[in-house]
């Protein structure tokens, strides 16, 4: 896709970002809300890369590096505009920040039930780990 543009986000997307996310994201997560994108952006502000295409949010991805470990979350594009390049695009950038940062191999977090991602990240190369089990505990109580 020509004139699309990545870019890092800042402070004034994060409202953008969360309206972007409720329509072309799969499912939601705890950190879903102004305080948590407002935390990721403070923190690492090279972390959250919007594509857009003419003024337009299209596209998003957290690449998190923690030093140790390469880290994507919330590859989401705007229903209308998938199938377009816009996800290779945003992962291509966020592979190129990983391999700035040293990182050396990226993980992604793929929900079981959408298939139409697996086929996604397939194509771009990921493959699941079927020996890994992700476990979580909530930290804080979910406020919705």
């Amino acid at each position: 896709m020509t004139d699309l543009r990545i870019r890092p986000a800042t402070a004034d997307d994060i409202d953008a970002v969360l309206a972007f996310w409720r329509t072309a994201a799969e499912g939601t997560s705890i950190s879903d809300d102004r305080d948590g994108v407002a935390r990721l952006v403070t923190r690492d502000p090279d972390a959250l890369l919007l594509a857009e295409h003419t003024g337009e949010l299209v596209g998003t991805v957290i690449a998190g590096f923690d030093g140790w470990r390469c880290h994507l979350y919330r590859l989401a594009v705007r229903p209308g505009r998938r199938r377009q390049g816009i996800g290779t695009a945003l992962l291509a950038a966020a592979e190129e920040r990983f391999a700035r940062l040293g990182g050396r191999r990226g993980d992604a977090m793929v929900l079981t039930g959408n298939e139409g991602a697996h086929h996604a990240w397939r194509a771009a190369g990921y493959a699941p780990e079927e020996h890994w089990r992700r476990w979580v505990k909530p930290l804080t109580a979910r406020a919705d």
